[in-house]
């Protein structure tokens, strides 16, 4: 039996990195290797490097970076430690009460349920059938009091769904929180790099992004916090970044990161249509021939009747009367690599908390597969990963 080069549509786990960005990440392993801490002149080089790539990426996520107060980048190892040094940093002493949404990924739903271990009271806000959190119900979450009569101390509320690819109204959550004083951070994981994101626009507290969702190398994240706002750290050893995250920081991940999310901004509105205009394409193939699937988030109505957005290469898709892992596996054997949804809960035979949030039975939430693009997916890719898709389910149901 041949061996057929696999397709890979499993973008939204992790991207492969741009040949720029590997050689600019092997150019700074020469010239500048050296331990950024350092003070001989081979440190003060590398301490340069590490610095214009720290600006250079909150200068793109529109961080203000030259006021007295100017806005903080630290550097993680991706974007889990963001998130958790995001929640239990600005979350401060408890215990208190806490918002995230039912839609949240396991590194912001993980360390919540870890407060609420603690004694913290977790709100989780619902979403709509489109997988839009529920505006009002957020708003009536700010004014609620937990058991001790204490009103939210933070809210945790992504920018874009790992699963669906549902872009979620920030903006105008953040703008609710911050009319309460509630500080707002965002996990934008999945946001960062592939649509747009404007830190200081979107009006929250902080917010974590991690480079190799973007086509940047895979070990860095950063946590972006507004300026006047205090933050404790999870670790402690050394001065470094501030004393927020001590550790010697990897200056070629840096320059990877800064190079992978430059070329997003370089070409983003052209990358942004043809991976929208492939992931259409690749949805009409598998519709015309399988009509009665299921894509979450594709046409439904937002808040105030708008139409919901999504990420330019997220597909999640139902196939009802099927199991997804056996889907997936077959897939994986037809060559086809896509997930049964957050690699962060991988393998789990438990359906997918967000299908379940947006009102999903738990039969056409098992059936779901989610398909990712990213810059390097070619048009021929999708064509062959369609028929491929389609000739795997036409095996199992016997069809010709």
């Amino acid at each position: 039996m041949p061996v057929v080069p696999p397709i890979y549509l499993d973008h939204n786990s992790t991207t492969p990195v741009l040949p720029e960005v590997a050689v600019a990440m092997a150019e700074c392993q020469q010239s500048a290797f050296a331990n950024p801490e350092s003070q001989h002149e081979l440190g003060r080089q590398a301490r340069r490097v590490l610095e214009e790539a720290r600006e250079g990426i909150a200068e793109l996520l529109g961080a203000n970076i030259s006021s007295r107060q100017p806005d903080r980048l630290t550097f993680t190892s991706g974007g889990t430690e963001a998130n958790n040094l995001a929640l239990f940093g600005l979350a401060g002493p408890g215990p208190a009460s806490i918002l995230i949404s039912a839609i949240e990924h396991p590194s912001v739903s993980r360390p919540a349920e870890a407060l609420a271990r603690r004694g913290w009271w977790v709100k989780r806000i619902g979403a709509s059938a489109s997988g839009v959190v529920d505006l009002e119900q957020f708003a009536a979450a700010l004014q609620e009091a937990d058991a001790a009569g204490q009103r939210p101390r933070l809210a945790s509320l992504m920018l874009a769904n790992n699963e669906t690819g549902v872009l979620q109204p920030v903006e105008l959550l953040a703008a609710a929180a911050r009319d309460r004083g509630v500080p707002l951070h965002t996990d934008a994981s999945q946001a960062v790099g592939k649509v747009p994101v404007d830190f200081r626009r979107l009006g929250v507290t902080a917010l974590s992004c991690a480079a190799h969702k973007f086509h940047g190398p895979r070990g860095i994240g950063a946590l972006l916090v507004r300026g006047d706002v205090a933050i404790e750290p999870l670790h402690w050893g050394g001065f470094h970044q501030h004393g927020l995250r001590p550790g010697t920081e990897c200056v070629a991940l840096a320059v990877g990161m800064h190079v992978a999310l430059a070329s997003f901004h370089r070409e983003q509105a052209a990358r942004c249509q043809r991976i929208s205009l492939l992931r259409d394409r690749f949805e009409a193939a598998i519709r015309a021939a399988w009509p009665n699937i299921v894509i979450h988030g594709a046409a439904a109505a937002g808040p105030a009747g708008a139409s919901v957005e999504r990420l330019p290469g997220t597909s999640n898709i139902s196939f009802p009367g099927f199991d997804r892992q056996a889907l997936q596996m077959a897939l994986d054997m037809a060559g086809v690599a896509c997930s049964t949804g957050s690699a962060c809960a991988s393998g789990s035979r438990e359906p997918s908390p967000t299908l379940l949030a947006m009102g999903l039975d738990e039969s056409l939430a098992q059936s779901s597969l989610r398909f990712s693009l990213g810059a390097t997916t070619t048009e021929a890719e999708i064509d062959g990963a369609s028929k491929r898709i389609l000739g795997v389910l036409a095996t199992a149901t016997g069809r010709k």
